[in-house]
């Protein structure tokens, strides 16, 4: 039986989802071409964000091979719908998570059973091969890159990326905070030794949360392919894609539900404005520096500890103001 705060936690929830929803659904008509970019682009990394939350804060498996499931969405969706082929975009998009997905779970199997630096030394060497893969082969257009059909919505593309974020999120929050598996990857989590000794399969539900963390990053690297038109190895592939989701995880929240959409919120219009106000981002690298020791040394929560109701129960923020 649900408690009453509990319940009434769930109806703020549920109402502040309603009308942060419906705030974004009218966004677009109020701002700028520009501005409704950096908006699609909040909204895309927040889903990464999340996706990479999965493997990185519920499992306690640091990845740094991220990249190669965005890379492998965008590459099969770019193939797929050049001319020679003619596929439509949206038939591309269950394609490349089943790819992803695929993969997730062949290197899952092996990679998984290591742990700590040994597993994020593995992700990331994974990704590095693909990226040099991908720059070999002709049928990625090597070096060169890839070109895709032209299409030239930006409110498609913000209303794609809308509504796969909260598909996201929404199923996040569910799967991971109200069933069975989420409290399964949080044991093991904690403890692995100990969850194994409950009973719980590790290895399997890590593979799990792996292939499922991979299919959404891919989902996200189609969107994103479509929505720039070109792709190369680099844009698609490189270790900066993984390095943001884990600096955006670890600034909202690591292991919250919402806290890497504030995270890459907060660090994705940081990035825009550098690159708007100084025209390189060269300085981007230094402050995101110092955002990470700051939030290390006095929020090592994340942001999310700021707001009412954020980990532990109450906010920083509101223990702060009861005491002034």
């Amino acid at each position: 039986m649900v408690s009453k705060p509990s319940r009434r936690r769930l109806v703020a929830t549920g109402l502040a989802l309603v009308a942060g929803t419906a705030a974004l659904t009218a966004l677009p008509a109020f701002i700028d071409p520009y501005s409704l970019r950096i908006v699609t682009g909040v909204l895309m990394w927040a889903g990464l964000a999340c996706a990479w939350n999965i493997v990185g804060g519920y499992a306690g498996y640091i990845s740094f091979g991220h990249s190669a499931f965005f890379g492998i969405g965008a590459y099969v969706t770019g193939i797929l719908m050049q001319s020679g082929v003619g596929m439509p975009f949206l038939a591309t998009l269950p394609l490349g998570i089943l790819v992803a997905v695929g993969v997730a779970a062949a290197i899952g199997g092996p990679t998984m059973r290591l742990r700590g630096a040994y597993f994020a030394i593995a992700t990331w060497a994974f990704a590095e091969m693909l990226m040099q893969l991908a720059t070999v082969l002709d049928i990625t257009g090597g070096t060169g890159g890839l070109s895709l059909p032209a299409y030239l919505n930006e409110f498609f593309f913000y209303y794609t990326m809308l509504v796969v974020a909260l598909a996201v999120y929404l199923g996040a929050w569910y799967l991971l905070e109200r069933t069975r598996f989420g409290y399964r990857l949080k044991a093991l989590r904690d403890h692995e030794p100990a969850a194994e000794a409950v009973g719980i399969h590790t290895t399997r539900v890590k593979v799990q949360a792996f292939a499922l963390s991979a299919g959404i990053t891919s989902l996200f690297g189609s969107i994103y392919a479509y929505w720039v038109t070109f792709i190369d190895p680099r844009s698609v592939m490189g270790p900066e894609i993984t390095d943001q989701m884990v600096v955006m995880v670890l600034l909202g929240g690591l292991g919250t539900v919402w806290g890497p959409a504030l995270g890459a919120t907060v660090l994705w219009v940081t990035n825009r404005y550098i690159w708007s106000e100084f025209g390189d981002t060269a300085i981007y690298l230094p402050i995101l520096g110092l955002i990470i020791a700051l939030i290390v040394l006095f929020l090592p929560n994340g942001l999310i500890s700021l707001l009412p109701g954020g980990r532990r129960g109450h906010g920083v923020l509101t223990r702060l103001l009861r005491k002034l």
